[in-house]
């Protein structure tokens, strides 16, 4: 079992900054991605961001790119997203989620963070 807890939401003005962090335990060896997740309402959940834990690899969606950086800190098993330029459109739960090897899909969920930005 992987255990997720994420924090750092809050609201903010557009154009302003936030970081979220989500805090992995458990066996976190097992994890080969993580990523963060965003469901705005009456939308449904999309990938932001996810990096491969042993190669750094990242992806990013097309609606974030050069606004959002994913990072990481090995000692702490934490992962992070710093958001700058946030827009409007990007208000939503944002939720962490870990993949573990030998699995395609994501197995375990952090509890969501609340992210609105006001214009």
């Amino acid at each position: 079992q992987v255990q997720l807890v994420e924090s750092g939401g809050g609201l903010v003005q557009a154009g302003g900054s936030l970081r979220l962090s989500c805090a992995a335990s458990g066996r976190t060896l097992r994890i080969y991605t993580m990523g963060w997740f965003r469901q705005a309402p009456g939308k449904e959940r999309e990938i932001v961001v996810d990096i491969t834990w042993s190669t750094y690899t990242t992806y990013y969606a097309d609606s974030v790119k050069g606004r959002f950086t994913i990072s990481r800190d090995n000692a702490k098993n934490t992962v992070y997203l710093q958001m700058n330029s946030l827009k409007p459109e990007d208000t939503a739960v944002y939720y962490c989620a870990a993949r573990v090897t030998g699995t395609v899909k994501y197995n375990y969920w952090g509890q969501g963070t609340q992210v609105t930005v006001s214009s």
